[in-house]
């Protein structure tokens, strides 16, 4: 039988992980000394003839890349050896194709003495850009601060059938976990031959699937990193995308559009009833936080304070709008709650009601991916055995799909597939004590609004570190919420912010990040415009992120668009004096 997370008490452990940021350490751990800085020694071009021969590593290419060729934030990236190459090929005794982990490091001329492990997204398959790009709309990013950076495919490329490498089971363990084993000893080689030493630290990180890896990482290769940076962690992927799955289920109920299309499904919940809903929680809990400013900083408090039933106006005739029908409404709250198996055992978290629920990539993650990106997963990544009707009709698949004996699939092992996916993809019970002891931190982000990887689930995650550790494992890891927030960027928020260089202060000179200073996306913002920034706020408003499980709060005059005249604060109550904006 699977075993499911169960949600710790909200009010105890609220109260004791506030009282946990001021906290003594559990027993000092070490202080990790700071990187130095280092220069690329030789040519790129000559690098391979000074690697001596990696283990199993083909290298396919070794270029300069002259600074300018990449920006971000609309500013140049220094010039970089760009080193393009691929590991363990083999030819699969399941399927009977080639596959190999491919990767491309990418090494500054000027370097920081840092390493930086990019985690990338989705089900992988492509070799992205080694930029170590962060937050919604990146002004900065690893490779700019000096980090040589990885990135990988995890073992297969899309263009082998997409999901279809699921259905070799070295590929799955791959992509779990085990292309990260071998990549990291692989790439501080390159490393030490490309700077004739070894990076100082290591750092790893990424967003949604990449916050996956960088838990995983962290639960698995502590040893090998000292700080961790995780996006949106999809760290119970296999059940996140059942739950989408279940959730699609439910909507089709409704839909008056053919529920096999994405375009059809959405009818269950378009995007004007979506706004309808935004609009409804706005009113009941944006004042929450001291001010009326189209963001809801007090999650908890907000989902005391809305109801979808009395909050939301009932259709009594057609829907046109400006209400929901009862059976919509009962299908909108399940959702929310948290999807369930038939005898109503909850196997994934509830989703908080936010001021994002509205926002442009909602569709997406609820009417498209549970037709053609998650059945493709859970379908041949992640049951066993794997599902090939998946590949061929995903939607009919997705529909017609027995969550029940799915839900024990992905549990299940046989004699081909040895691993389920609730192991190879997963941190499993790791309490990360390992991360801890060595002096390594991690840092978490999250959307409040993400609609395929709940903000609650993290929020349980981070509870269970607080409640086995009596609150004091914020001494090497802090969750921040970003209030609006959809999946890893978007949605209207101030999703813009550098998590790194207070990771790496964090790690490198002890300085426990408090409040992280966020910006909206407006028009003229050079990392890219967010267009879910309304035309209300700034273009450029700050807010605090603050750590969990503290409140950002208007101070009660000042300028409200600035970080400067907010605070984080520990108690879950609604200040007295309100600012409308």
């Amino acid at each position: 039988m699977p075993h499911h997370r169960h949600r710790v008490s909200a009010a105890s452990i609220a109260a004791l992980a506030c009282a946990a940021l001021s906290a003594p350490a559990l027993a000092a751990p070490p202080q990790l000394p700071p990187a130095q800085p280092g220069t690329l020694a030789g040519s790129c071009e000559d690098l391979p003839a000074r690697l001596g021969g990696l283990a199993n590593t083909v290298i396919t290419g070794s270029t300069t890349v002259p600074a300018g060729t990449l920006s971000q934030g609309g500013q140049p990236i220094a010039e970089h050896c760009r080193v393009t190459g691929r590991m363990n090929e083999r030819v699969s005794p399941v399927d009977g194709k080639t596959y190999a982990i491919g990767f491309e490091v990418r090494l500054p001329k000027a370097w920081n003495g840092r390493f930086y492990h990019q985690g990338n997204g989705g089900i992988d398959g492509n070799v992205v850009t080694a930029l170590g790009a962060l937050g919604g709309g990146p002004l900065t990013g690893a490779l700019m601060q000096g980090f040589a950076v990885l990135s990988s495919d995890a073992g297969h490329t899309l263009a082998q059938g997409g999901p279809a490498f699921g259905l070799d089971p070295q590929a799955r363990l791959d992509y779990g976990y085990q292309a990260v084993g071998a990549l990291t000893p692989m790439a501080k080689q390159l490393i030490a031959a490309a700077y004739e030493r070894g990076p100082d630290r290591s750092y790893f990180g990424g967003c949604s699937n990449g916050g996956r890896h960088t838990l995983v990482a962290a639960a698995r290769y502590a040893q090998d990193y000292d700080g961790f940076l995780a996006g949106a962690p999809g760290y119970r992927l296999p059940l996140a995308a059942l739950a989408n799955i279940w959730g699609a289920q439910r909507y089709a109920t409704v839909a008056t559009g053919d529920p096999l299309t994405a375009a059809g499904l959405e009818t269950a919940y378009t995007a004007t009833e979506r706004r309808l809903v935004a609009d409804a929680v706005l009113a009941r809990c944006d004042a929450l936080d001291g001010a009326v400013d189209g963001l809801v900083q007090d999650t908890q408090a907000c989902q005391r304070a809305f109801k979808l039933r009395r909050d939301v106006p009932t259709c009594t005739g057609a829907r046109d709008g400006t209400c929901l029908s009862e059976a919509q409404k009962a299908v909108v709250d399940g959702v929310f709650k948290g999807a369930i198996t038939s005898t109503g055992s909850r196997f994934y978290n509830s989703f908080p009601y936010d001021g994002g629920v509205a926002g442009s990539g909602i569709a997406v993650w609820e009417f498209s991916a549970p037709l053609d990106r998650d059945s493709g997963a859970v379908g041949v990544i992640f049951k066993v055995p794997p599902s090939t009707d998946a590949l061929t009709n995903g939607p009919a698949f997705s529909l017609g799909l027995n969550i029940d004996k799915a839900l024990g699939e992905l549990y299940a092992t046989d004699s081909t597939y040895t691993e389920s996916s609730m192991s190879f993809m997963t941190p499993g019970d790791s309490d990360f004590g390992e991360v801890y002891r060595r002096g390594g931190k991690i840092l978490v982000y999250h959307g409040v609004s993400d609609p395929i990887f709940s903000v609650d689930d993290t929020e349980d995650w981070y509870r269970g570190l607080l409640h086995g550790s009596k609150g004091k494992r914020t001494d090497f890891a802090r969750l921040y919420r970003i209030p609006g927030m959809g999946h890893c960027s978007g949605g209207p928020a101030t999703d813009q912010a550098d998590f790194l260089s207070p990771l790496v202060a964090w790690v490198e000179q002890g300085q426990a990040p408090q409040a992280i200073v966020a910006q909206a996306r407006g028009a003229g913002n050079p990392g890219g415009v967010n267009a879910d920034v309304p035309v209300q706020w700034a273009a450029d408003r700050t807010r605090p992120l603050c750590p969990f499980p503290q409140v950002a709060r208007y101070n009660g005059s000042g300028d409200v668009e600035r970080a400067a005249n907010w605070s984080c604060q520990p108690k879950s109550a609604p200040s007295e004096r309100v600012a409308r904006r």
